[in-house]
């Protein structure tokens, strides 16, 4: 009995050291509800990203932002985001007090929105599924710097769920993406009905690609076929799924033209914490792209499986690291990714901006 007491406290200990660590390693402050004060443009141009949110987080209206509550329903919103001249890929400049268009990243409009609507003049979509231990600015903005470092021809969407956004809110973050399954599915059903989008694609980051592979299967077990054939890419970056979960989930989902994406890396030290609170169960998105059980997996479900480590991370957590895929992507040639037609695994050389097959 004393043994066993001893190996739990000393897993607890590894697990409260990795929880303190990767609380630390952003080491930029968390959004302030200022983040979203509507502020003037300037005079001085600036990058503008026009972003559609739909949201199961709850209005706020004593901070005009968004809380960790529940919504009954979907909201819509519009937030129009300066990206300031001093941006560096990759980061996101945040206000140190109130916004300031030539400093940080602000908002300089937005609206409610009745329903579903995206920004005049673009028919290319890509809808965002953030990830666990999100503010609603912190989703916003990261959106935004993409979009902006993207130089994204799509019109952004951001699928905003209500996460605690706490480093101990693993549990209450797994309960409230389950509660936005049905809210996901919705939106797809929108926009996949709506004639004048042309090409959809749907990114989930962490828990969000949980979230996303749990809306496909219920979109293929509903019948619903139509909705999934017109998603254009599905990328799940650092997916944190159970692997032996995530082969029921693409089972069900069956073979998606083009493949479904998955961007691994696996150092991932927020990954890493998520094995050890399930219990020592892998994560998807913690894979070596060298394992042969991932290239079968791979092989027989279709699955395009890409490992990103060898880019700069963000920050110490190693989970973020799509955000940082701009520095490599603007160098790569056309035909760079000719190799993502189909399914396989492979490995991102940064250096040379190619993707390297793993496959032996």
């Amino acid at each position: 009995m004393t043994c066993l007491l001893r190996i739990d406290l000393k897993a607890l200990t590894r697990s409260v050291f990795l929880l303190v660590f990767i609380a630390a390693a952003g080491c930029t402050p968390r959004s302030q509800p200022q983040a979203l004060s509507v502020v003037p443009q300037g005079h001085t141009a600036t990058r503008q990203v026009t972003i559609t949110v739909a949201t199961t987080r709850a209005r706020d209206a004593s901070t005009a932002s968004y809380s960790d509550l529940r919504a009954p329903k979907l909201n819509y919103e519009m937030f129009t985001i300066s990206i300031p001249p001093t941006h560096k890929i990759s980061e996101i400049e945040w206000p140190k007090s109130q916004p300031n268009p030539q400093t940080s990243f602000a908002v300089t409009d937005r609206r409610e929105l009745p329903d579903f609507a995206l920004n005049a003049g673009k028919r290319d979509i890509l809808i965002f599924v953030h990830g666990y231990n999100y503010t609603f600015a912190e989703s916003l903005f990261r959106l935004a710097q993409v979009a902006a470092d993207a130089d994204l021809k799509e019109s952004p969407v951001l699928f905003a769920w209500p996460s605690a956004a706490s480093v101990t809110g693993y549990v209450a973050d797994k309960d409230a993406v389950t509660y936005s399954r049905d809210d996901l599915v919705h939106l797809l059903t929108v926009v996949a009905a709506d004639p004048a989008i042309e090409n959809i694609t749907l990114f989930g980051h962490s828990m969000g690609g949980w979230l996303v592979a749990e809306a496909l299967r219920q979109l293929r077990l509903s019948g619903q076929h139509k909705v999934i054939d017109r998603l254009g890419n599905v990328v799940l970056a650092a997916p944190d799924i159970d692997i032996d979960v995530f082969r029921r989930q693409v089972q069900t989902i069956g073979k998606l033209n083009p493949p479904i994406t998955l961007l691994v890396s696996p150092d991932d030290r927020a990954l890493k914490l998520s094995e050890r609170l399930a219990g020592s169960r892998g994560r998807v998105g913690t894979r070596d792209a060298n394992d042969p059980r991932v290239q079968a997996l791979a092989a027989a479900h279709g699955i395009r499986v890409i490992d990103i480590s060898k880019v700069d991370a963000p920050d110490g957590s190693n989970h973020n690291r799509f955000a940082a895929l701009m520095k490599v992507l603007p160098r790569a040639t056309k035909t760079t990714f000719a190799s993502l037609a189909h399914a396989g695994s492979f490995i991102l050389e940064p250096a040379s901006a190619t993707l390297v097959s793993s496959n032996k």
